[in-house]
């Protein structure tokens, strides 16, 4: 027999039912006034899934840096990688898949499925004997007072999750429904192995096909609900086990507050002049004084940056003089991974992730308060 899965009702004059009405007049402002050039706050968007994926990685005890994960995404896969970075890559690639499905498409059980296989994908200590299939003996959470589920309720159970996180609900029960089918999927540990990061792929996709519908790139992975406090975040979790009203609506409040708090820096980034005055710009200004860029080759950035795609052309007051010339300084800038070609081999935009600014870029997001205290020590 499945435990129903339920919105929980907040007092009208809870804190929980005030942040839910921060998140829709912030929800009102996604996409709209963006400034930000698509194809830059793309690279963000990316960057963003590599930091939540460290996230995610170090909840389960992986201790990656997210600079280790940075640099290994730049050079790629390639033999001898470590399982951990593995681990990480996993997830940055689920996201990724998820982020090419249709947002209006129904969750389904072959989707969950697909999404643990992704994510266990040749990996031992934290990889899964049935990668991609739901467990069919039963387990125990090390460290927690729950027992999930026998295997033999798993289906049924996870049937009645997908029924619930597919309705579709008002706006403002959006969130609630979101924060609750994160739980009741913790909740069920339908895997044997690889369900906390899963269930935060099901949370994102979530998030895709309500609180972000027809937002396209605009979805964010949520870093404030996981990564702030891992063991606020699991007491949190703990509190909802009992499905009493009171436990869900604790962690409802959780969840509601790191929304909340995402929301705000995600609509920080629409702003084209908070991303370049205050965001990649110091960046770019780090690796000027490094001396990893020339003064010249830094005002071709900064450029770019402001334009969001440029031809040789416009890049006249950085590199002048003969054309030739200027397509080498330009060649060169492309070859060390700061440029890529946009629209056409004639046409430029700048490279946030694969890209040496992409370290300080990272120092600089935190500089900000944009990462979680989970990674302050990294």
């Amino acid at each position: 027999m499945t435990n129903d899965v339920t919105i929980p009702n907040p007092q009208f004059d809870s804190a929980l039912i005030a942040t839910i009405f921060e998140i829709e007049r912030l929800r009102a402002d996604i996409g709209s006034g963006m400034t930000t050039p698509h194809e830059t706050f793309v690279e963000l968007h990316h960057l963003f899934d590599i930091v939540m994926s460290v996230v995610s990685a170090r909840i389960e005890g992986n201790h990656t840096t997210v600079y280790e994960a940075i640099d290994s995404s730049i050079q790629g896969e390639r033999p001898g990688v470590g399982e951990q970075l593995r681990e990480i890559s996993n997830i940055t690639e689920a996201a990724q898949f998820l982020d090419g499905i249709d947002p209006a498409e129904p969750l389904t059980h072959a989707l969950i499925r697909d999404l643990h296989e992704r994510t266990v994908h040749d990996l031992t200590r934290e990889g899964d004997p049935t990668p991609g299939a739901y467990r069919e003996v039963d387990v125990a959470i090390t460290g927690s007072a729950h027992t999930p589920p026998s295997h033999v309720t798993v289906h049924a159970e996870m049937t009645s999750l997908l029924d619930f996180a597919n309705e579709d609900l008002p706006h403002h029960r959006q969130i609630l429904q979101v924060a609750v089918a994160h739980h009741r999927f913790v909740w069920i540990h339908p895997f044997r192995n690889g369900n906390g990061r899963v269930s935060r792929l099901f949370t994102y996709a979530m998030l895709r096909r309500s609180i972000f519908a027809k937002r396209g790139r605009s979805a964010l992975n949520p870093t404030s609900v996981f990564g702030n406090d891992r063991s606020a975040y699991i007491e949190a979790l703990e509190t909802a086990d009992s499905l009493t009203e009171a436990g869900l609506l604790d962690w409802a409040m959780f969840f509601a507050r790191g929304i909340r708090d995402d929301l705000n820096r995600l609509i920080q980034l629409q702003n084209h002049d908070f991303v370049t005055e205050r965001l990649v710009g110091p960046a770019l200004e780090r690796l000027r004084k490094n001396g990893d860029l020339r003064t010249d080759e830094h005002r071709a950035l900064m450029i770019t940056l402001r334009q969001g795609t440029v031809r040789a052309g416009d890049l006249e007051n950085a590199f002048p003089g003969a054309a030739a010339q200027r397509s080498r300084a330009i060649r060169s800038l492309v070859d060390r991974g700061f440029l890529t070609h946009a629209d056409g081999p004639r046409s430029y935009r700048i490279t946030l992730v694969r890209s040496p600014v992409a370290a300080p870029l990272i120092r600089q997001l935190d500089s900000l308060g944009y990462l979680p205290k989970m990674l302050a020590d990294d």
